[in-house]
């Protein structure tokens, strides 16, 4: 009767720990989830108030005035600039322009053109030079070395809503878009799992999750014409 004894208050001890060290992972796994959420919330906040933002301006871009601002500057390369010129080819394209005239244009124009593809013809070698909420290029002279440089500048909101698109904003914002997506979908699928936790107390957390998937797909179906 005594071993009987032992053997069941073994077998309830060993369920108790079971039981008590799945709690332990449990709260372990809640706590990290926890801590994901805010920490993914917390390097998306201003992100998302950004792309929410100029989701709406790219959602009404047609009702949005724009003004453009066109502003052209002019410059003449020194003779032994001109002659650098010479080496290009008399028609084609080029990964940058020479260093020395490179370094010229930033100088005299303020321009940061090294690294960006040149057009050359036997006349003239052109540049484009692309950027969020506007756009510039450059036209060099190959006879005369004179330089025009444009710039159009469409506004704040312009500016904005290329960054929401990664338009010409180069490798550091397409790598932040890359870690604000990342981050956004931890945010999300973290959120996800605390709601699961706490939908038992909460009757409305299923229907409202599931209208945010089933509402946009009844519109696309009944009312998004392709």
């Amino acid at each position: 009767m005594t071993s009987q004894l032992t053997e069941t208050t073994t077998v309830k001890r060993g369920r108790s720990n079971a039981a008590g060290q799945r709690a332990l992972r449990y709260a372990f796994v809640k706590r990290q989830v926890r801590t994901i959420h805010w920490m993914s919330g917390a390097i998306c906040l201003i992100g998302m108030v950004l792309f929410a933002a100029t989701g709406i301006t790219l959602n009404h871009a047609a009702d949005i005035p724009a003004h453009p601002q066109v502003k052209e500057s002019t410059a003449t390369l020194t003779p032994d600039l001109v002659s650098d010129l010479s080496s290009g080819p008399a028609d084609g394209t080029t990964d940058t322009l020479p260093r020395t005239v490179t370094r010229f244009l930033k100088r005299n124009l303020g321009v940061h053109a090294s690294g960006q593809p040149a057009e050359w013809t036997d006349v003239d070698v052109y540049v484009g030079l692309p950027r969020p909420g506007g756009d510039a290029w450059l036209s060099i002279d190959r006879a005369t070395g004179e330089v025009t440089y444009e710039t159009t500048r469409r506004g704040a909101v312009a500016y904005l809503n290329d960054l929401h698109k990664g338009r010409n904003t180069g490798t550091a914002w397409s790598w932040f878009l890359d870690i604000f997506a990342v981050a956004s979908i931890l945010f999300c699928l973290s959120g996800l799992w605390l709601l699961q936790i706490h939908s038992t107390r909460r009757a409305s957390t299923w229907p409202l999750a599931f209208a945010g998937l089933g509402i946009p797909a009844l519109l696309l179906i009944f009312f998004a014409h392709t």
